[in-house]
């Protein structure tokens, strides 16, 4: 995650249930297990934090559509939309409809969306992941269009292991980047776009290659480093939406975040990973998690007048559109508004 940061700012969330690997290999969400009821809503107080948010993030979109790179447009994007507002929809749908016009603008031709601004895999799975919800939500043409080409490229640039990194190229993978790529293809997936089975099940094989079985969290590669509590986040809340993993495995790897409780380093990237990863875990693990965030985010004076968030002890080189969109995704969960989080 760093490294998609800090090279991007060098540089300037409807599903079609698709089984598990212990029921069949792409159905995250079978029809005979039932969810139970989800507890957890936004109040009064927190609605009105999130349009206060909502409100700035208007105001701070450039000129062009974006909030800075395309992966910090594609997490806005994500924001809004799981706040109701869709392109020319909601309060909010002139300026979503821009920032989709935006990242349409920046993928290239051979389906690269990055931009001018530069960036890399990171920005590239994160921006089409938005567009994946996007074309899910208005089934629009040219938004189809533009996010076939980008999910080519992610299967095209699948290495041997399974993953990918910073490049799109098939030369390395680890964890963070890989993650980025399969929450694109499974949102694409759930929008009715052709995805290779052996694709999905080659990543979700890489990610399980990263589980430190001592700890019960998730390294940044197979043979590399220690397990850390963002990739652990990541981790659980992808192989829980691709309905690919054992239960003793989410089970410890909850066990680890709960011990290990943040990360500082990815401070909102780890948070934006663990709300969603905590809601599909569910119960009281979910309900104490967004209470506890809920309590932090909603304090006095840690959000700002002027409807932000921003930390500068947490992630700061990122800026405030970036912290204050992570915190109204996690915020905004229990809405169950973005297709590819819905149980």
């Amino acid at each position: 995650m760093r490294h998609f940061l800090l090279a991007a700012v060098a540089a300037a969330t409807l599903v079609v249930p698709t089984t598990t690997t212990a029921q069949t290999k792409a159905d995250p969400k079978p029809e005979s297990k039932v969810p139970p009821e989800d507890k957890v809503k936004m109040d009064a107080e927190t609605k009105a934090a999130v349009e206060k948010a909502l409100k700035y993030l208007a105001k701070e979109q450039a000129a062009d559509g974006s909030w800075g790179n395309t992966a910090i447009t594609g997490f806005t994007l994500l924001a809004f939309m799981a706040n109701g507002h869709a392109p020319n929809q909601g309060d909010h749908g002139k300026v979503v409809a821009a920032g989709v016009r935006h990242l349409l603008a920046q993928c290239r031709e051979d389906g690269y969306v990055v931009g001018a601004r530069g960036g890399n895999m990171y920005c590239h799975g994160m921006a089409t992941l938005a567009l994946t919800q996007v074309y899910g939500m208005t089934g629009d043409e040219d938004v189809k269009k533009v996010t076939k080409k980008a999910i080519d490229l992610i299967i095209k640039t699948q290495n041997n292991e399974g993953g990918w990194r910073y490049d799109p190229s098939p030369t390395g993978a680890d964890i963070s980047v890989t993650i980025m790529q399969v929450m694109a293809l499974r949102g694409a997936k759930d929008a009715g776009l052709q995805v290779p089975d052996k694709t999905m099940a080659d990543s979700i094989k890489y990610i399980n290659k990263c589980r430190d079985k001592t700890s019960g969290g998730y390294k940044y590669q197979p043979f590399g480093g220690g397990a850390g509590y963002a990739r652990t986040a990541a981790g659980v809340c992808v192989l829980q939406l691709c309905g690919e993993y054992e239960a003793d495995d989410i089970k410890k790897a909850v066990e680890y975040m709960e011990r290990v409780n943040e990360d500082r380093g990815h401070y909102w990237y780890g948070h934006y990973y663990a709300a969603h990863a905590m809601n599909q875990v569910g119960g009281e693990i979910w309900e104490k998690y967004y209470k506890k965030m809920r309590d932090k985010l909603l304090a006095p004076n840690y959000q700002k007048d002027n409807g932000s968030w921003y930390d500068p002890r947490l992630e700061a080189a990122y800026g405030p559109a970036y912290q204050t969109s992570i915190a109204v995704l996690i915020l905004s969960v229990p809405t169950h508004y973005l297709p590819i989080y819905q149980k």
